[in-house]
């Protein structure tokens, strides 16, 4: 069984394709760049391959499971998912883009008459928080409402903000009645607990917005991160800068900034951070409440995007799923480092 990883030259691909190979699955290095990826390919001592995502098909026949590692997810899932459904290969990604799992979402009946699994969201974003989601579904069946949040340390890679800045013009997002509607950015604020004490945090448009409502189906559902007092009126001050933000020319001279000066977390950051993952399901009578305290996020997408992988090879999977769909909730407590759930 073989495993592509397109964009595997980037900060968190790389992690990933180390950990590939380290494990022993027959990996693939791509991407589109020729040389970053032939060098990758001899360091670690595998096949790469490079080519851009509109000819993806052509290189992808004697592939079984595709991961896609190479964001701004919203302009390289499309080309990749139809490859896949035209190859019969698995698809798998790292997103977090909730509107990436709605168009993905979307392809649910080409991708069970292909034969093809489309798991986007097997990183950080979504792993933690959606099997907590189906866990808390579990102790509470008839739940109606849904929130999610969690209360991460350590940095971010510059790809990963490049996704942000992405959709910096799309404004907050919240489930409501079974659609995804708009919302003012960070528009509601409470004091969460996630694990290591009240603290302040915001809504944001999180990925779980659409992957919770297919784990669960629970109609109404919001997602909290933890920001300083601070940081949440900014984040409110500047829905007025909305429209500026989704002009072309100002999203390319902030992504070329952040490619440019950022970096990702450091090794050690990454063994010595944690995150907190809280949740709470109600049915407006009874509300239950979990937790989960897992590795720093970079970490535990590096170890979640590589198992989810090896199991999508492993299980006959077809259709859109979500990662607590396809393995479970307990998936997360598969991972190395992960503790909980911790049930109130």
């Amino acid at each position: 069984m073989t495993l592509l990883i397109y964009g595997a030259y980037g900060y968190t691909g790389e992690l990933i394709a180390e950990e590939a190979v380290d494990r022993g699955i027959d990996t693939i290095v791509a991407g589109r760049n020729g040389v970053k990826t032939d060098h990758l390919a001899v360091r670690l001592d595998c096949e790469g391959r490079s080519f851009g995502v509109d000819t993806a098909e052509a290189y992808l026949d004697d592939v079984d499971v595709l991961l896609n590692c190479a964001g701004p997810f919203v302009d390289t899932y499309e080309p990749l998912v139809e490859a896949c459904l035209e190859t019969g290969t698995d698809y798998l990604d790292i997103t977090g883009e909730l509107s990436v799992f709605e168009a993905i979402a979307e392809r649910d009946r080409e991708a069970e008459k292909a034969g093809v699994c489309l798991l986007p969201g097997v990183g950080f974003d979504v792993v933690p928080t959606d099997c907590l989601a189906g866990h808390l579904h579990d102790r509470l069946p008839e739940a109606n409402e849904l929130r999610l949040g969690f209360d991460p340390s350590g940095t971010i890679s510059r790809g990963t903000l490049a996704s942000v800045i992405e959709h910096l013009d799309e404004g907050g997002k919240v489930r409501w009645d079974g659609d995804v509607v708009d919302v003012p950015p960070a528009h509601a604020s409470r004091r969460i607990d996630f694990g290591r004490g009240s603290r302040n945090a915001v809504t944001i448009p999180w990925g779980d917005v659409s992957t919770a409502y297919y784990t669960t189906g629970i109609e109404n559902i919001e997602v909290y991160t933890a920001v300083p007092p601070m940081a949440g009126t900014a984040m409110k001050v500047g829905r007025f800068a909305t429209p500026v933000l989704g002009f072309p020319p100002v999203k390319r001279s902030l992504q070329t900034l952040v490619r440019a000066t950022m970096t990702g977390p450091s090794e050690r950051q990454r063994k010595e951070g944690a995150c907190y993952v809280w949740g709470e399901a109600t049915d407006g009578e009874t509300t239950v409440t979990s937790r989960l305290k897992t590795p720093e996020t970079y970490a535990l997408t590096v170890d979640a995007a590589t198992t989810a992988a090896e199991r999508a090879m492993e299980e006959d999977l077809s259709g859109f799923e979500t990662p607590a769909a396809a393995f479970t909730p307990e998936f997360v407590l598969d991972l190395d480092g992960v503790e909980g759930f911790f049930d109130e």
